[in-house]
């Protein structure tokens, strides 16, 4: 004989929760994964668990407006004739025109230009319009060698050569055809409105040591001008990191999980690679193994929205970072404004990740030119070169707060953890102890 309580109400399973069990009834019900964009939803260690330790007695803090903390940053310095210059280490990360709208494209290079800072290209090949509006253009370079050609690799200001991305390290991107207009087409050389999805890995090389050629290959072709980055996803960053150094690379681009993407499976973006605070400390310490830290420059992407988290990724040993989704949301993405319409779409401001559709109300990741028409290029830079001016003042603050006179000059030591995880992973203190796990202390 059963008996239920009527006193507790009924218990949903943490394993088999309400997302799980929806999940479980599409996949059996349609027999295809699930595609999205964004990047991961799940709570993973972050900035969030970190904290800055200012000045007092025993450290001396700067005043505001009397004395000067520098911004700027070198991109590039090793081997390039041209290394770029930046007046902020906040970078716009590579999104693609075909993901993107050609305003949106646009929006992003004014923006950039305003603050003084570099947005790229992404997969896809270079616009005209975005050439233009960006000061400084930096050319990806990815494995499927969409668009690519030897004038726009000598058009840019440097080259970016993609083998990974932190919301799909060991995989590829997706375009699907409703995002491939006659534009789009011919740029990538693909039949307009057919799906495609891009190779996973490069065609003409197997390991690091084709990779070397490869760099080399580059630097004939632009003079040795131009500085060459190397993009890697967030997995295994210190020999990731260590390999790239080794291939030539000016710049190592790193990337976690909480990057973006404009297409792939769901399974991808919450189960493969790791957390950016996980990726940053092994990253600093195989270029410090090989005597090239701030010789090879670090940037750090996936996740960064505010100066806060700029100021803490540079204190944990990166050069700079790159930001992408929190530059889609300042041009006006996931906006209220719209939220009508993305209800119409079954979704709702703050969640939409249906990029791959093409139909975005925002006009930004589509290629509809009715809906690109609603995104003002110019206003949309403003407001772009606007968020990039307020998190550069957020940085300087708390730098000037820790006594320091440039970005580059915080430090671990200038830092503590919340929680153990954080601890663990960025090697700060745990808050009030000098205790690292795994390191001693007490």
């Amino acid at each position: 004989m059963s008996y239920h309580n009527p006193y507790t109400p009924p218990r949903k399973s943490a394993t088999f929760d309400d997302y799980t069990l929806a999940e479980i009834r599409r996949a059996a019900a349609t027999g295809i994964y699930d595609i999205r964009g964004a990047g991961t939803k799940r709570k993973v260690p972050h900035f969030d668990d970190l904290l800055f330790l200012g000045a007092s007695i025993s450290r001396y803090p700067l005043e505001g407006y009397r004395e000067k903390c520098d911004t700027s940053v070198v991109l590039g310095s090793r081997f390039a004739k041209k290394p770029i210059v930046l007046k902020t280490p906040i970078t716009i990360a590579g999104m693609s025109f075909g993901a993107l709208s050609g305003n949106a494209k646009e929006a992003l290079g004014r923006g950039a230009t305003i603050a003084g800072t570099s947005t790229t290209t992404g997969d896809g090949g270079m616009t005209d319009e975005e050439r233009v509006h960006s000061q400084t253009l930096v050319y990806q370079y990815l494995p499927s060698r969409y668009g690519m050609n030897p004038k726009d690799l000598r058009r840019a200001d440097a080259i970016e050569v993609v083998v990974g991305q932190g919301a799909k390290p060991g995989g590829g991107g997706m375009l699907l055809g409703q995002k491939i207009s006659d534009r789009v087409a011919n740029m990538r050389n693909l039949p307009k409105g057919i799906d495609q999805r891009s190779a996973c890995r490069h065609p003409d090389w197997t390991g690091p040591d084709d990779l070397e050629i490869k760099i080399m290959e580059l630097r004939e072709i632009t003079d040795w001008e131009k500085p060459i980055y190397v993009k890697v996803g967030g997995a295994r960053p210190y020999y990731d990191t260590a390999l790239a150094v080794k291939a030539g690379a000016d710049v190592v681009v790193l990337d976690g999980m909480q990057g973006g993407t404009a297409a792939t499976q769901d399974v991808f973006i919450e189960n493969v690679g790791m957390p950016t605070l996980a990726c940053i400390r092994p990253a600093v310490q195989a270029l410090q193994d090989l005597g090239m830290h701030r010789k090879v420059q670090l940037i750090i992407s996936g996740g960064i929205r505010s100066g806060a988290d700029v100021a803490k990724a540079l204190a944990l040993g990166a050069d700079a970072v790159a930001i992408g989704t929190a530059a889609l949301v300042a041009i006006g993405d996931n906006d209220p404004h719209w939220e009508e319409e993305y209800q119409k779409l079954g979704t709702t401001a703050g969640a939409y990740d249906d990029w791959h559709e093409g139909k975005d109300p925002a006009g930004i990741t589509t290629q509809d030119p009715e809906l690109a028409k609603r995104l003002d290029p110019i206003v949309a830079g403003r407001r772009l070169a606007n968020y990039l001016k307020v998190m550069t003042l957020e940085a300087q603050t708390i730098a000037r707060a820790c006594g320091k006179n440039h970005l580059h000059n915080l430090e671990p030591e200038d830092l503590v953890a919340l929680t153990i995880e954080a601890s663990a992973m960025a090697q700060v203190p745990l808050a009030g102890t000098s205790w690292i796990p795994g390191k001693g202390g007490f």
